[in-house]
């Protein structure tokens, strides 16, 4: 009798809960993808950090539901390569040197300053005798008052003589010189001088030096402000901002001469 009744109780339940679900109610896709994108994205958070994102998102998930479908990575938690340059690309800059003839056969020399956060061109000057005394002058000029970046990568060139070293070390500038003949080891400076050339001194004839500063100039204008670039997004090293299409049709102004336009919408 006792074992018949015990058998009958558990039948009863079994029946007074039945529904076709056992268990927790299933988490939407929706919600089980973006925990595994978090977690993904930021190796070093964990699921109270997930759970706090995703509440300010306006989800509200338990921690033991993100502890289950978070990614687990068999190695420590840490930053990806690429975080950890963009993290430093703000305190680097890069100097380089080019030559240009002009139409009577003299050669120029143009001075460059990048910076690798944003592959903004901060300074550029033109000479035909550089020294140490007057390259040291572009880095003041480049970099006043307190704007100077912690590394200064730069070649082997002789020109960056003693009293240009004593006057980047006075700016509290630690220079990072490449190895001998390794361009490669200064890219964004070079694939800036090689844009330079391909985009605009190699469709024109340089008369003097003040022609040619003045071509540079409205290039590095086009350069900082339209040209997109794929490493920044498809956008420029000053940001351009998404024009909606209700904002009016699309205009084109001509720059460095014709050379390049800017697309832009106006009523």
């Amino acid at each position: 009798m006792i074992k018949w009744h015990r058998q009958g109780f558990k039948y009863y339940w079994r029946w007074k809960s039945r529904s076709g679900h056992v268990g927790r109610p299933k988490i939407d896709q929706e919600i089980r993808d973006l925990i595994r994108r978090l977690s993904r994205e930021n190796p070093t958070w964990g699921a109270p950090r997930i759970q706090a994102e995703l509440h300010l998102l306006g989800y509200e998930v338990a921690d033991s539901t993100v502890a289950k479908y978070r990614v687990r990575s068999r190695k420590p938690a840490s930053q990806t390569w690429k975080s950890f340059l963009r993290n430093h690309a703000g305190q680097i800059a890069a100097i380089d040197f080019f030559t240009v003839p002009t139409v009577t056969f003299n050669v120029l020399y143009c001075f460059v300053v990048l910076r690798h956060d944003r592959r903004q061109v901060v300074h550029l000057n033109v000479t035909a005798h550089p020294t140490a005394l007057w390259t040291a002058q572009q880095i003041i000029e480049a970099f006043p008052e307190d704007t100077a970046p912690r590394f200064l990568v730069r070649d082997r060139d002789s020109i960056y003589g003693e009293h240009f070293r004593l006057r980047v070390a006075g700016m509290g500038i630690e220079e990072v010189v490449t190895a001998a003949q390794s361009p490669w080891q200064n890219p964004y400076a070079e694939r800036l001088i090689g844009s330079i050339r391909r985009e605009c001194l190699d469709h024109l004839i340089v008369l003097n030096e003040k022609q040619l500063r003045r071509i540079l100039r409205e290039y590095f204008d086009y350069y900082n402000e339209v040209r997109p670039h794929q490493s920044l997004e498809r956008n420029a090293p000053l940001p351009r901002e998404i024009e909606p299409l209700a904002k009016g049709k699309i205009i084109s102004l001509p720059q460095v001469g014709g050379l390049h336009h800017r697309y832009l919408r106006a009523a």
